[in-house]
């Protein structure tokens, strides 16, 4: 089988897993023989989706199908956060947005992106780019397996340009993946994701990476793959760091707060 780029061996296995105190008996997993690629990493992936292989399928009965996770910034020298499982323990104060079902895709937590804003000006998008579509598997998921928040491309393109012309900085130049970066300081604004019910308002440090050497700065998103995907917007791992994202599947709605991960 694949998974992104990467292809798999291995056994498909059934026994009794202990998660802290909680056993999950006949829980069927995967065991690992051979890959090539990148995309699988060497201690492996634990299914948090909507598909009946998950833990939260398989666990049902202990979690209800709840759980919430906050991830550490990369720059964390512990990069160490934390994963809840149940409703138990998950935060009070947090805003709300709905989980949408796609039929297309329906393993992915998918919400209703209704605009973005950078610095305090809503950026003109064309409404198709942001829309759900259960016809299409278009719009907008949640999803801490990618690294960098990957928008449609008119929607990319126009947060992009409105990213740079607050900027304000003339030289702009590319590293790997990325088309917005400096070479000199600079100072970013803020990027709002605008969800039904809820604001997601993002920070420098969620914003910019930096090259290994430090001496180049760039916005750390892109345009969606020219494949299947190309439909699809992505907020991605980096991009939820420091928050905690509580997906309440039961009651169909997903919630984010900010927090210090580590």
């Amino acid at each position: 089988m694949t998974y992104g780029t990467s292809s798999i061996a291995g056994n498909l296995s059934r026994d009794t897993v202990v998660l802290a105190t909680d056993p999950i008996p006949s829980y069927t997993f995967g065991c690992l023989q051979k890959t090539t690629g990148k995309s699988v990493p060497q201690q492996g992936l634990l299914g948090l989706g909507r598909g009946p292989l998950s833990l939260l399928s398989q666990a049902q009965h202990l979690y209800k199908s709840t759980f919430s996770y906050c991830l550490p910034s990369f720059r964390s020298p512990n990069f160490s956060g934390s994963l809840r499982l149940g409703p138990k323990g998950q935060p009070i104060r947090i805003k709300y947005t709905q989980l949408l079902k796609n039929p297309r895709r329906p393993s992915l937590y998918f919400v209703n992106l209704i605009g973005i804003r950078v610095g305090r000006r809503v950026v003109d998008i064309p409404p198709k780019a942001l829309a759900f579509n259960p016809s299409t598997g278009a719009g907008t998921i949640f999803d801490s397996g990618t690294v960098f928040t990957r928008l449609v491309e008119p929607a990319y393109v126009a947060v992009r340009n409105a990213f740079r012309r607050r900027v304000k900085v003339a030289n702009v130049t590319s590293l790997g993946g990325f088309d917005t970066c400096y070479t000199v300081p600079i100072v970013a604004p803020t990027i709002t994701f605008m969800f039904t019910g809820m604001n997601v308002t993002l920070p420098q440090e969620n914003l910019l990476i930096h090259s290994t050497a430090g001496s180049i700065t760039c916005l750390a998103m892109a345009s969606a793959p020219d494949n299947v995907n190309s439909v699809l917007n992505v907020i991605a791992n980096m991009q939820q760091q420091n928050h905690r994202v509580l997906f309440d599947v039961p009651n169909s709605r997903l919630g984010v707060a900010r927090e210090r991960c580590t």
